[in-house]
């Protein structure tokens, strides 16, 4: 089953392309729950087959990303908290989980932003939080780009080296997420430790 639908999202994007990628990931980005491992791997399969380019496949994909994030941004900004878990419930929204995010983004906006795109569930609802709080969107274009194009370009390397073996791909998979999730608590506990360093600094 996995592989037939690995099959088909290859065929998919080597039919459409670049435009295929970036409308994939920007759909993943957003509130439909389309994971991008399925995405980003078969493309850097293309890209070990010759047939895409690496550089330009990560580029895509993170600008996809982007995008994505980047409408869920607005809409969090125009229509605000009532809109999401009105109509957020049909894409598993839940408001115990908003008020989660509202509550340690309003504390630590950028940090979350970039962590938040390494998290498997909460990657395509960071973004949310950040249009609440009406984040400035240079900041919150960059550290989405940052955490995005870390996931993209493990994704794309995992496809790259291991091609279509479907066991493979599960196994670096795993080990991928783990790392990822690792890193994400040593960023947040440095994070942490600086800003109470900064603020016993400024008590004192």
């Amino acid at each position: 089953m996995i592989h037939e639908i690995a099959n088909t999202i290859v065929s998919y994007i080597g039919d459409m392309g670049y435009l295929g990628i970036f409308l994939l990931m920007f759909l993943e980005s957003t509130f439909f729950p389309f994971p991008s491992e399925i995405i980003m791997i078969p493309a850097g399969y293309l890209a070990y087959k010759g047939e895409m380019n690496l550089y330009i496949i990560i580029l895509v994909g993170i600008l996809g990303s982007v995008a994505g994030a980047l409408l869920n941004y607005y809409l969090a900004m125009i229509f605000g908290r009532k809109f999401i878990l009105k109509y957020g419930k049909y894409f598993f929204i839940k408001e115990e989980t908003l008020d989660k995010l509202d509550s340690f983004f309003a504390k630590h906006g950028e940090i979350s932003t970039f962590t938040g795109r390494l998290i498997p569930g909460i990657r395509q609802l960071i973004s949310l939080p950040a249009g609440l709080a009406r984040m400035h969107i240079a900041k919150f274009s960059f550290y989405t780009a940052l955490g995005a194009g870390i996931w993209v370009i493990v994704l794309v390397t995992v496809g790259y080296l291991v091609g279509s073996n479907e066991a493979l791909i599960s196994e670096y998979l795993k080990s991928a997420t783990l790392i990822a999730l690792v890193s994400v608590v040593l960023i947040t506990v440095f994070y942490v430790i600086r800003h109470r360093r900064r603020r016993e600094i400024l008590e004192d």
